[in-house]
């Protein structure tokens, strides 16, 4: 499905879909070993959890990176296509999407490997054509998996900075933000508008271990009037929103969680989603809060709600009303 015009801004993903293979394993095995995986699954990942979050909760959503010829490229825009979520660039016939194998083994703890295909060789034409495809209003997601590219980062960081002021920028640093170098990064922190991360990415950026600080220390890193989230799992998150007296604690929902896979990705878009819809920073937390907690009580990588299932996990919560 190719993206068509209209009025409404936009959730405008300049990142990465790939596939995802998912072994489950009892252990890892040595090195020049083997092992007998007990379930597989394949489907989209990588940022499609973020656009499915927001196209859930009613945002438009686009997938604005590469996607190529062959079996993984077909199940991404399938994929895509099942959530309502537009393509920008047309199909790429030098080569395959990506993927990502991830061993799962019985304590849950996640090995990855990831091989990109097309998606990672993103040319000047491309960033240029997806520069003139923005609307004011539009928001960009920006994910530190690009930046690390050797061919998309500079590419995406120079887009990022060049953007106009009326289209807003979030940027996800991801788990390799440590590797991201300092000349692909900086432009994109200063001309992000909200950063969101986990603890852990948070204290490499920051150097500080506590998520309030954290998020202090990462407000310096950004152009003024720009907001930072924490993501802090089942204790929700932080927030130093714009124009506002500090750092705030969000709580979280208390949930048994099944399946964590994603969660952080259904907190992004929710939040953005939410932000579309008009609510304040302080309730778009919360309510993001509430889909990474829905999520997590779902096995699956795209297990964000809908506004209805949301609705119903809030209860009587206040929430539920700015939701409704």
């Amino acid at each position: 499905m190719n993206a068509t015009p209209s009025s409404c801004p936009r959730l405008v993903l300049a990142g990465n879909v790939i596939a995802d293979l998912v072994i489950e394993v009892p252990a890892l095995p040595e090195r020049g070993g083997d092992v007998i995986g007990s379930r597989t699954e394949l489907y989209a990942g990588g940022g499609f959890n973020a656009l499915t979050a927001a196209r859930r909760l009613g945002a438009d959503a686009v997938y604005a990176g590469l996607h190529g010829t062959g079996p993984y490229g077909d199940l991404v825009r399938r994929s895509l296509a099942d959530e309502g979520i537009a393509t920008l660039h047309p199909v790429r016939t030098d080569g395959d999407t990506g993927f990502c194998v991830a061993l799962v083994d019985a304590g849950g703890e996640r090995t990855f490997v990831t091989s990109f295909g097309v998606d990672a060789r993103m040319t000047a034409a491309e960033t240029a054509a997806l520069t003139g495809a923005l609307r004011p209003g539009d928001t960009v997601q920006l994910s530190g998996y690009s930046l690390v590219m050797e061919v998309n980062g500079p590419l995406l960081s120079a887009f990022a900075a060049a953007l106009p002021a009326d289209v807003r920028v979030c940027f996800d640093p991801g788990p390799l933000v440590a590797d991201i170098p300092a000349s692909v990064l900086d432009p994109v922190l200063a001309r992000t508008d909200w950063l969101s991360c986990n603890a852990r990415e948070a204290r490499l950026m920051s150097g500080h271990t506590e998520p309030r600080a954290a998020a202090t220390a990462l407000l310096g890193r950004l152009a003024p009037g720009a907001g930072v989230l924490v993501r802090a799992d089942k204790d929700g998150c932080w927030l130093a929103a714009p124009g506002s007296d500090g750092v705030v604690h969000v709580p979280g929902f208390a949930v048994d969680a099944v399946d964590s896979n994603g969660a952080g990705d259904a907190h992004v878009g929710a939040f953005l989603a939410l932000l579309g819809r008009g609510l304040d920073p302080l309730t778009a937390a919360r309510g993001a809060n509430a889909a990474a907690a829905y999520a997590v009580t779902r096995r699956g990588p795209a297990t964000a709600p809908g506004v209805a299932e949301l609705v119903a996990f809030l209860g009587d919560d206040p929430l539920s009303e700015s939701l409704r």
